[in-house]
């Protein structure tokens, strides 16, 4: 008996470890908190994230404004505006990037971790203090 339990714990770990994802794979379309946006996330060129604003939802815009209208308080595009990038690889996660905010128009120190639920944990700082967002995959 002992010999069997031994012997399936090799493929049990495989089977486990298909489930488990992996915090640096946030690679991908993600639905912002509120679902307002959507941001695409790529390979910046060198292997860190960065993300770009792909879509708005007209439902959330005022009167008369369209995705495609849609301005940054600088003036810039939102749609294509890249708000996450500059972040560096580390144990459990991605940090010391940078996310901007377009509602506020500033810039925050940022972490990326993608959790077991397949979702993305997206944290904006100020010194120690970190909010916390959960981004969901779209397809």
């Amino acid at each position: 008996m002992k010999l069997i339990v031994l012997a399936s714990l090799p493929f049990m770990a495989l089977v486990g470890g298909a489930n488990a994802a992996d915090p640096h794979d946030v690679f991908g379309k993600f639905a912002t908190d509120d679902g307002g946006s959507h941001v695409l996330i790529e390979d910046c060129g060198d292997g860190s994230p960065c993300g770009t604003v792909v879509w708005v939802d007209p439902a959330d815009l005022d009167e008369g404004e369209t995705p495609e209208s849609l301005r940054t308080p600088g003036g810039d595009p939102v749609v294509g505006l890249m708000m996450l990038h500059s972040f560096e690889r580390k144990a459990k996660d991605w940090r010391g990037g940078t996310i901007y905010s377009p509602e506020d128009d500033k810039t925050y120190r940022s972490r990326l971790r993608r959790l077991e639920d397949n979702t993305l944990q997206v944290k904006g700082c100020i010194g120690p203090l970190c909010q916390a967002q959960i981004w969901t995959e779209v397809p």
